[in-house]
């Protein structure tokens, strides 16, 4: 897997290993101040990143983004496809209840979907059922004028996606305002940002023909993707090995330890596989997983 993964081209290793919606939380996360000004408006002020335990359980979405503006908070989910496991609105729900309970403060709740979609989903802007009425705002990107993405450098990444009646003119816009940025380490991250995002509405030989490849390897956001992308394979890797060695001792797994398997760090993985050799039964990797809250 290193070995492939070494050969790709660098848009190539961008769209392997990062989705786009995680694109959109790094983008979020480092110009937190520019996006509660889009999405709050000019009066939110500064904004801070909140480092909150909330995304671990009970449910995990990598796409969500937690801010903290003048006495009110924004949550932000991005949406690439509209589909969840549970449904978004319940996920939006679940999140207002448990970030009103923490911070008691004000909260404003925003899905971007960023790949055009009919789907009933990416109309919905509420959770529904017979005791319970939970509403969030809804932002299609394909329906948004480009005029305020273009104005905000942490914004041209998006603007790729918003409308246009001429989608090769706002690219090549989006692309020129990119070249025009002063600082060389802004430039080259919003250069990669620009480069997976436009992925979603555009073929990729047009996209590499507006930013050349040195650009890319400057960005400090490729070379932390590059490094994860690595880092996967062989945490995949290492993942499939010792799922073929339990299957071979122990018969076929419950789709939910296999699950647990998964989500082991490489390390994990390794301490797995010296453990398995000396298991008899289900029992024994299920006491294993329990140790040290792996499970």
């Amino acid at each position: 897997m290193a070995i492939a993964y070494a050969a790709l081209n660098i848009a190539d290793r961008l769209h392997l290993v990062m989705s786009y919606d995680n694109v959109c939380k790094f983008l979020a996360e480092q110009y937190p101040t520019d996006f509660t000004r889009w999405l709050l408006g000019a009066e939110a002020g500064e904004a801070q990143l909140l480092k909150t335990e909330l995304s671990q359980e009970p449910i995990r979405a990598d796409s969500l983004t937690f801010l903290k503006a003048t006495n009110q908070l924004l949550h932000i989910e991005f949406q690439t496809v509209p589909t969840s496991q549970p449904s978004l609105s319940f996920r939006m729900l679940d999140y207002a209840v448990r970030l009103k309970r923490e911070y008691e403060l004000p909260l404003t709740q925003v899905v971007v979907f960023l790949k055009q979609s009919t789907s009933e989903i990416a109309f919905t802007d509420a959770y529904r059922d017979e005791t319970t009425v939970h509403h969030y705002r809804v932002i299609r990107l394909w329906e948004q004028d480009p005029a305020l993405f273009l104005g905000s450098p942490a914004l041209l990444p998006l603007a790729t996606l918003t409308r246009s009646d001429s989608p090769l003119g706002l690219l090549q816009t989006v692309a020129q305002a990119v070249t025009n940025l002063s600082d060389r380490e802004q430039r080259s991250n919003l250069a990669s940002c620009v480069e997976i995002l436009a992925g979603l509405r555009f073929e990729k030989v047009m996209i590499r023909q507006l930013f050349r490849e040195e650009i890319m390897q400057e960005s400090v956001i490729y070379q932390d993707i590059l490094q994860r992308g690595l880092q996967q394979g062989l945490q995949q890797g290492e993942v499939m090995v010792v799922l073929r060695q339990l299957r071979r001792q122990l018969g076929e797994l419950p789709p939910l330890v296999e699950e647990k398997i998964r989500g082991l760090a490489l390390e994990q993985l390794g301490e797995l596989a010296e453990a398995l050799l000396e298991f008899e039964q289900l029992a024994d990797l299920l006491t294993w997983l329990e140790v040290e809250n792996r499970c």
